[in-house]
Order: C-alpha cells, then sequence, then structure tokens
C-alpha cells in the first residue's frame, strides 16, 4: 500500500501554493474591513478546495487502476514467457539440488514428468555437475547429453535471503540443443586433409649392389603393402620419388591409423632385401594445418624428426608440438662420409667468417660434452678464430680433463661464465652447441637467443623440443658421441699433427665413456675416429686415468648396487632416498649389467631437490622410449629423466608404469606381427 501511494505521488499535481495565495487574499481582505469580499474569497477557496479533493481523489484512483493493470499484465506476459521459452528451462535450489520449477521443454527432455514434485536435478539429468554456477561462470564447462541430444547449459545463479538469516542460491538453467551444430562441427573436422609423407628410409642400404630385377621385386612388395595399407583411408596416395609416397586423406581416418598404431611399419619390416636387410620406413604427418602446402610442410618436419631419431617410425607434426610412434628396431649405422664432408666443409666456412666462436653444451657437461667442444676449439684454432668454451667450472662432471687443458697456453683464456659470453658476443659471432640439440639443456640458453649464428654437433635422437633455427645440424643419432662427430669434422678440416696431446686424449674419453669402453653403440666409424686420435697422441692410459674414482666414490656406487632389486627378469631398480652425485649414479647404473642376470637398470636418486633417473639397458628394453614417459630421453641403450616436485616413491611408482606400459606395447606391436 506504502508502494502505491508513493507510487501516485509522482503524478499528483500539487495544489498547494495557489490555496496559499487564495487565503492571503481573504486575509488581505478581511484585514481591510472588506467583509463581503471577504466572504465571497472565504466559499471560492472552499468550493475550490472540495472540488480539488473530489479530482484528485478520481484520479488517484485511476492512477492505481492502470499501475496494477500494467502489473498484472506485466506479471502475466513473464509467466508466459516463461513456459513457453522456446528451449528449456529450469530453477533449483543448489544448495541441495532439488528442482522449483521448468517449463514444458525441460520436462519433455527428460521425460521426469511424473516424478517432478519430488525429485532432484541429478535425477532428472543423471551426471550432471552445477557446482559452476557458484564460481560466477555461466556456461557449463562440458557439454551435457541426453538421449540422443546434445545441450550446452547456460545459466546464474541467484541469491535469496530467508526470513530466519539463512541463504538459499537458487540456479536458471537454459538448456540450448546444440546436436546439429556438434554434427556440423564433427563432419567439418574429420574433413579436414591429413598429409603424409612416407619414406623408405634405407633404400640405399637394401639396394646396395642389387640388380634391377631383384630392386623391382622389393619395390613392388612395398608399394603393395603401403597401397593396401592406404586404401581404406579413400585418399590420394602416391610415390613421388624413388623411395617417397605421398599420402593425402581426411582426418576421419586419423583414429584408425592411431589405434592400430602404425602397422604398416611392421608391414614393410616383414620385406626383405636381397641381402637379409628388412625394409623399414618412416613417415612424417602434417595434422591440423590450414592449408595443404603447410601441412605438407609439417609432414616433412615430422620425416625430419622420424629420421633424426633412428627412422623405422612415425611422427605427427600438429600445431603444437611433436608425437612419436613405432621405432623398435635397433638403429643400425646409416652415415656416409659424404654428408661429414659437407658438414665440415660448411662448419668451416662458418667459422672462417665468424668474429669469434663459443661453444657450449649441455649443463652439467660430461667427458663427452668437453671433448667435442674442445675438437671444435682446435678447429677455430686452425682457422685463426678466438675460440670460447662456456661451462659451469663448479657443477661440471669433467673437472679432471679440464684441469689439464686450463695449464695449456691454448686454453689460457678459453673457459668463460655466460655472462662473460653475452659481453663478447657480436652479431657475427657463431655459436655452437655440442652434445645435445634441447634448447632447455643448453649451458648458455639465453646464447640461442642472442646469437644469430648457430651450429649444432649431437648424436642424441631428437626430442620434440630441439634448436630448429641452427645453420647448421651434424645431427646423427647413428653415431656413439659427440666427440666421434667432431673427430670426424676434425679429420676433413686439420692435421693430426694440429691436435694437441691433451686435446686428443679429452675427445677419445668422450668417446669411451659414451660407448662404455667400446662394448656399446660402436660402429665401424667409431674405431676410425678412435684410430685418428691415438694417431693425433692420445695415451689410452692416460684416458682411463680420466676415469678413475676416490675410495669414497667407489663406496657410494657399491651401496646404490646394494640397494638394487629385481623387479622383471633382467630389470633391476635401486632406490635411493638419499642425496646422491650424479656421475656416481651413472656409474652404479653401469655396474649393474655387469652382474649376470641383469640386462636394464635404473637407478632413481635425489640431487639438488629434483627427483633423477640413470637408466641403462643391454636387452630390447628401449629406456628411452620408457623414459620419454615420465620426460626424459637419450637413446636406447642410455637414457636418463629428471622429474621436479615429487618424492622418490612417487618417481618409482610412475617408472614401474613406464616399464609395464612399454612391454604392453611391445606385447600388442608382436601380437599385431
Amino acid at each position: 500500500m506504502k508502494r502505491r501511494k508513493d507510487i501516485y505521488r509522482l503524478f499528483r499535481p500539487s495544489m498547494r501554493m495557489y490555496f496559499a495565495f487564495l487565503v492571503v487574499f481573504a486575509f488581505v481582505a478581511l484585514f481591510t474591513k472588506q467583509y463581503a469580499l471577504a466572504i465571497g474569497e472565504t466559499a471560492a477557496v472552499a468550493l475550490l478546495a472540495l472540488y480539488s479533493w473530489i479530482s484528485e481523489r478520481r484520479r488517484k484512483n485511476q492512477v492505481i487502476n492502470y499501475i496494477e493493470a500494467a502489473a498484472y499484465n506485466l506479471d502475466g506476459a513473464s509467466k508466459g514467457m516463461l513456459m513457453d521459452m522456446p528451449f528449456p528451462m529450469v530453477i533449483f535450489n543448489i544448495n541441495n539440488g532439488h528442482v522449483l520449477w521448468s517449463n514444458e521443454g525441460f520436462l519433455n527432455i527428460t521425460g521426469s514428468r511424473e516424478h517432478f514434485f519430488e525429485i532432484s536435478i541429478e535425477e532428472m539429468v543423471p551426471g550432471f555437475k552445477y557446482r559452476w554456477l557458484l564460481d560466477g561462470k555461466h556456461s557449463s564447462p562440458d557439454y551435457i547429453r541426453i538421449g540422443e541430444r546434445t545441450y550446452n547449459v547456460c545459466g546464474s545463479a541467484v541469491k535469496m535471503d530467508e526470513k530466519d538469516g539463512s541463504s538459499v542460491y537458487w540456479g536458471i538453467l537454459y538448456w540450448l540443443d546444440v546436436t546439429e551444430q556438434m554434427e556440423l562441427e564433427r563432419k567439418y573436422k574429420d574433413s579436414r586433409l591429413v598429409v603424409a609423407v612416407m619414406m623408405l628410409d634405407n633404400y640405399d642400404e637394401l639396394f646396395k649392389n642389387v640388380t634391377e630385377t631383384a630392386k623391382s621385386a622389393v619395390l613392388a612388395a612395398v608399394d603393395s603393402v603401403v597401397m593396401a595399407w592406404g586404401s581404406e583411408a579413400k585418399g590420394y596416395l602416391s610415390r613421388y620419388d624413388r623411395d617417397r609416397y605421398i599420402f593425402i586423406f581426411e582426418e576421419a581416418f586419423m583414429p584408425k591409423i592411431l589405434a592400430d598404431k602404425f602397422a604398416v611399419l611392421d608391414r614393410v619390416r616383414e620385406i626383405n632385401g636381397p641381402g637379409g636387410i628388412p625394409a623399414t620406413m618412416s613417415i612424417g604427418i602434417g595434422r591440423g594445418a590450414p592449408n595443404l602446402e603447410e601441412g605438407f610442410q609439417n609432414a616433412l618436419l615430422g620425416i625430419d624428426m622420424a629420421l633424426s631419431r633412428g627412422g623405422d617410425q612415425a611422427v605427427i607434426k600438429n600445431n603444437n608440438n611433436f608425437e612419436f610412434y613405432g621405432g623398435h628396431s635397433l638403429a643400425v649405422e646409416k652415415r656416409t662420409k659424404v654428408k661429414s664432408r659437407v658438414m665440415a666443409t660448411a662448419l668451416g666456412e662458418l667459422i672462417a667468417d665468424a668474429s669469434n666462436i663459443i661453444i657450449t653444451g649441455h649443463k652439467r657437461a660430461d667427458l663427452d660434452c668437453v671433448g667435442a667442444a674442445v675438437g671444435i676449439c682446435c678447429i677455430a684454432r686452425k682457422k685463426g678464430k678466438a675460440a670460447y668454451m662456456v661451462i659451469d667450472k663448479d657443477t661440471n662432471v669433467s673437472k679432471q680433463i679440464l684441469k689439464k687443458l686450463m695449464k695449456l697456453p691454448e686454453y689460457e683464456h678459453t673457459f668463460i661464465s655466460e655472462d662473460d659470453a653475452m659481453l663478447i658476443a657480436d652479431g657475427k659471432t657463431l655459436l655452437v652447441v655440442v652434445d645435445t640439440n634441447r634448447p632447455d639443456q643448453v649451458e648458455a640458453g639465453d646464447l640461442l637467443v642472442s646469437c644469430n649464428r648457430i651450429a649444432v654437433v649431437d648424436h642424441h635422437r631428437r626430442a620434440a623440443e630441439y634448436i630448429s633455427n641452427a645453420a647448421l645440424n651434424f645431427h646423427e643419432p647413428y653415431a656413439s658421441s659427440a666427440s666421434e662427430l667432431a673427430t670426424e669434422l676434425l679429420q676433413y678440416l686439420i692435421e693430426p699433427a694440429d691436435l694437441l696431446k691433451v686435446e686428443a686424449e679429452a675427445i677419445l674419453a668422450g668417446i669411451v665413456l659414451d660407448t662404455k669402453n667400446f662394448t656399446m653403440r660402436t660402429g665401424s666409424r667409431t674405431f676410425e675416429a678412435a684410430a685418428f686420435l691415438r694417431k693425433a697422441g692420445s695415451d689410452t692410459t692416460e684416458v682411463k686415468r680420466l676415469f678413475q674414482s676416490d675410495l669414497s666414490s667407489a663406496v657410494a656406487k657399491y651401496s646404490i648396487i646394494r640397494n638394487a632389486k629385481i623387479y622383471r627378469d633382467g630389470i633391476a631398480i635401486a632406490v635411493m632416498e638419499t642425496q646422491e652425485d650424479r656421475i656416481i649414479a651413472a656409474q652404479a647404473a653401469d655396474e649393474l649389467l655387469n652382474i649376470s642376470g641383469i640386462n636394464t637398470s635404473f637407478v632413481i636418486y635425489n640431487e639438488s631437490g629434483n627427483v633423477n633417473i640413470s637408466a641403462r639397458s643391454i636387452s630390447d628394453v628401449n629406456v628411452q622410449f620408457v623414459l620419454e614417459k615420465l620426460g626424459g630421453g637419450g637413446n636406447r641403450s642410455m637414457a636418463g629423466a629428471q622429474i621436479k616436485n615429487k618424492t622418490t616413491q612417487e618417481v618409482l611408482a610412475e617408472l614401474l608404469s613406464a616399464i609395464e606400459s612399454f612391454f604392453a606395447e611391445e606385447e600388442a606391436r608382436k601380437e599385431s606381427e
């Protein structure tokens, strides 16, 4: 009632001032003794007041009646609008989920009409989560499926205060049917074109000294397997080079390819060449590109990545990263001296054109990293260029050889910090990265951004994140070590007499480290490199002394071995809760392989607040595949990982899961064969 009076006052005209003047005139007439005029004016004021009161009452009733009618009509329109809403709508209590009201559309899609007054929204829509309303969101993070229809749920939360002082939150939800929209989106995504480049990656080895007849028979067998595999996609598949195929198909075929894990790789591997060598294939796939040209470029990047990881695998390159499949066969040496000569010539030209050379490796540089860097320093000295090596003198694991090098006059000013390197670098500086291809592992990471000219010399299998802007990339995953690659460069750029004795020993020590005294990952080129270094004056006895450890280190190593336990046949896992030195942990992993019955070892230990894993293998267990699941990397026989913000027991659980996953994948692959 009070609100109605307030509303009426807004429309009521004010007559008080006029009556005040009339009364004043009547008093003036009375005061001047004009009694007849005073009586007349008083009577007029009374009549006007009566008329004004009657008119005001009538007008008041009209205004109130109009407002009430308008409010009634608006309320009725609102109710009608809610009931006749073209999409389903429901109002419910967020505190307990009880439904207060819904329109006909919501009842129709849920089919809960019979129990409407005694039901919660979870019963009407099983599995529906509505806590996002309390987070201030106005749309459900997930689409809701009811029957054969899909809905995008929008709404808001309203807070209502009760008489007892408590508060109740009411949720108002609108259910928008997006089934047709989702179906169109699915069809659009399924029709996106995917470009694949398939390459017979051991073509030269397969057909070396082979007659054309035998070559044609093998190629026909490969063509048959490839065409049969691609025919299911109803795409375009054709060989466009002697060893390459292009395959264009729709995205709808990708789930099947991923489900059978690129079975074509296994089928091609069953084809043997005349010399008994099995054929191997690498596949690069460009997925999610906005056009065919970019998709083809992504496919070529995928092929490059597959080859840099040893071949016989598939690599998918999408807009964000790489995905890896396959790569189960043992990599064989496929390098030729032609590539080494070309790379040596190119590096020599880059060094000759540079103002100075800055060399860096991975963090916590080991003997292989230092050996490769020393080889580049020797080349720079031969070219008459100043060379600097960025290395942390405190955290490296090659202190003995560094002490020897620092005593040489040629290395008096060579070792510098990253800050000093930033001051030395200019527009013509050549940055050479050795023994790593991952930006996050580079000792001088800021130099990667500052330097315009970068060369990479590395033997590790390429990871998804790699140095992609290198002017020269001498990357050979078949090499035993970065020191071996540096030696091959030296053979084309210097004479053995140009190599200092300590330099030769440093490089040889790098090869010895990564080959475990020439017992792992060695090829003919490895021994050729060792022979060159021996000819340059390296002393194998001095190299052996670089690997000697003190008594406390030996005790710590065997303490790790004592804690090892057999997990599966041939797999030993040692878990150390204490802080351990990285070199000692790696040596313990190596030493475990000398024990009869153990062919794979994992050492888990703490270091500088992180949990590290050192892994070694002389069996079919690919430790790189296992540790890649934990964010690590390496190669088939030697790998490592560093995990942050987790305990050793948590890392152990993840490692065991990764090992089981590896064996499950291997069993599935063998069954498919």
